[in-house]
This record gives C-alpha cells, sequence and structure tokens, in this order.
C-alpha cells in the first residue's frame, strides 16, 4: 500500500485568533495549579474534578468521519492499571490525582536535554482537534475527538541525534497518587516506545484534551500518547520522560507477558492474542450484546501507516 500523508488545507489550520485565545485560556490555568487542570481558572468540584474548555479547529485532513463514542463511555471505561484493573476503577480511584504541576523529564541520544514544565512543553504549540478510532487489544473500540498537537513537532524540539533510533515514554511513578502501582500487576513505572519513524509519523499525537475540555484524570492528564493505528496500550498516559535511545525499549506488557503483548502492537486482525480472536470488535457504550465489526488492519490507517513496515513479518513482529 502507498503511504498516504495528508494534505493539511489552509482552512484547517487554526486562526491565529483562536491560538492567542487558547494561550491565554492555558496560561490563566497553569496561573491557578491548585484547581487541577490545564485551562481556564474554575472552580474545583468535589467529584471529579472541573474541567476547562480547550479551543482548537478540527484537523479534517486526518479525522475519521466516524461519529464519536459518548463522553460517558470514554471516561468511565478505561485501562489505566495505575488505578486498578477494572474498567470502571480509574473514574473513580483517579478523582483526588493532581496532573499540575507537571514536568517532562527528556534525556538520551537528543542535543537538547532536561526538565520541561508543561508550560514550556505547550508554548510553542497550536493545538487542533483529531477525531481518531482508537482499539484494544481486548477487542472493544471507540471514537474520540482528542485535543493535542503533533508528536513529531514536540520531539524536533529536542533534536534527536543520528543515534535516536526509537523513543522512550515513561508514566509518572507515585504510589500515593496511583494506587494501582501498590500492586505488582506490572513493573512500575509503566514504560512504552515507538520506533523514531512511527513517532514522528504525522498520524502520531500528543493529546492534552478530549472532546473540547482538559484531560481528565482518568483518560490520561495531562499529556498522553494517541497513536491510532496501534492497540491501545501503547497510547501512554501521565508522560514524565521522553528518552531518545539507540536500543528497541522493553515496553511494559511486553515485559508482564511477551507471548501477548509485543512492541510493535499494531492492529492486526490475522494476528489472534494467544486467548481470544482479534478478527473482529466491538463499540463500547453498546453492551456485551453489540453487534460485532470485522476489525481494519492497522485500525483503518494501512493507507497511511503500512508503508512503515514493508518487509516486515508482522506475525512475528506483533
Amino acid at each position: 500500500m502507498k503511504n498516504h500523508i495528508p494534505r493539511i488545507a489552509s482552512s484547517e489550520i487554526t486562526p491565529e485568533g483562536v491560538y492567542l485565545d487558547r494561550r491565554q485560556l492555558l496560561a490563566a490555568g497553569f496561573a491557578t495549579a491548585a484547581l487541577g487542570t490545564l485551562g481556564a481558572s474554575t472552580t474545583l468540584a468535589a467529584s471529579p474534578p472541573a474541567l476547562a474548555p480547550l479551543t482548537a479547529a478540527r484537523n479534517q485532513a486526518v479525522s475519521t468521519s466516524d461519529a464519536p463514542n459518548s463522553y460517558e463511555d470514554i471516561t468511565t471505561y478505561n485501562n489505566y492499571y495505575e488505578f486498578g484493573t477494572g474498567k470502571s476503577d480509574p473514574a473513580v480511584e483517579a478523582r483526588d490525582f493532581k496532573p499540575t504541576p507537571w514536568s517532562v523529564t527528556v534525556d538520551g541520544e537528543a542535543d537538547v536535554k532536561g526538565k520541561f514544565t508543561l508550560e514550556d512543553i505547550l508554548k510553542p504549540q497550536v493545538l487542533e482537534e483529531r477525531v481518531y478510532r482508537l482499539r484494544c487489544v481486548e477487542a472493544w473500540s471507540m471514537v474520540i475527538p482528542w485535543t493535542g498537537f503533533s508528536l513529531a513537532s514536540l520531539l524536533q524540539r529536542f533534536k534527536p541525534t543520528s543515534k535516536a533510533k526509537y523513543v522512550e515514554f515513561t508514566t509518572l511513578l507515585d504510589p500515593k497518587q496511583m494506587p494501582g502501582q501498590r500492586d505488582a500487576v506490572l513493573r512500575w513505572p509503566y514504560v512504552e516506545g515507538l520506533r523514531m519513524d512511527e513517532a514522528m509519523h504525522p498520524l502520531a499525537f500528543m493529546a492534552v484534551g478530549l472532546y473540547g475540555k482538559t484531560l481528565p484524570n482518568q483518560s490520561g492528564a495531562p499529556l498522553r500518547l494517541v497513536v491510532p493505528w496501534k492497540y491501545g496500550f501503547k497510547n501512554i498516559k501521565a508522560i514524565v520522560r521522553i528518552r531518545f535511545t539507540e536500543q528497541q525499549p522493553r515496553n511494559s506488557w511486553q515485559i508482564a507477558a511477551a507471548s501477548e503483548y509485543g512492541f510493535f502492537a499494531n492492529v492486526n486482525p490475522a494476528v489472534d492474542h494467544p486467548r481470544w480472536s482479534q478478527a473482529t470488535e466491538r463499540r463500547i457504550g453498546g453492551g456485551l450484546l453489540a453487534k460485532r465489526a470485522a476489525t481494519l488492519p492497522f485500525n483503518g490507517y494501512a493507507d497511511q501507516v503500512a508503508s512503515l513496515y514493508s518487509g516486515m513479518d508482522l506475525r512475528r513482529y506483533y
């Protein structure tokens, strides 16, 4: 398949006025860190925390036309083992999590390294909205309107060297705030990684919000990865470290169960999970009796990303 990189029309670029409004909105939110949001000053509800709006134009060139799931679907059915192994655990256990202040450490094979506040990360970024399909290895799927920015635009700021073949991401380690980390269900902290060409692909995305608001805690606040052609466990949440490496990182699920979860984790209906088929999926929100649909190779993004894996045996490199 040819590698088709969508061209973004000028009409899809965020207008300067909208951009400045967004910058002012975020600045107000950072000035009131005790509110635990990325956006404008607002009152913190006892449960769950209040979320501030984010202004961003939709990038239609890379967005699916599929209807999004409801906000309730997305925020009450989560895989986030730092807050529990049950799908409903994160929405409850993450209510008191504090996503501000926040910083990200950048190191490894790059010319620009150091500890950067979230404000530093966001300053040069123009936020946009992208509606992406997400497919989880348990054979359920969802459609979410994310707000964020290109992963490549972030990584390029750190000037990775020629030795940087991979980029590794790490989640916050804080058992006091993340009760799931008190159990040895995984090796903590959570680690994920991408090959550099995957990370620089136009579809790879850093999200700071969804449904036009800042990310809820259970969805990975304040900063998470979204790689729509891979299974959901690749989409690491609450990122505190970005490391450029020459060697392939050992991601958490590969360490925990290498026979079930590989490094690449590309959505592939032809490769079954050892305990269930990946050939079909069901959309969350419809219950266990919801009609199943055929799983699409690369989650429907094959035209854009299949060339990244030309010549690879995707049954071996799962």
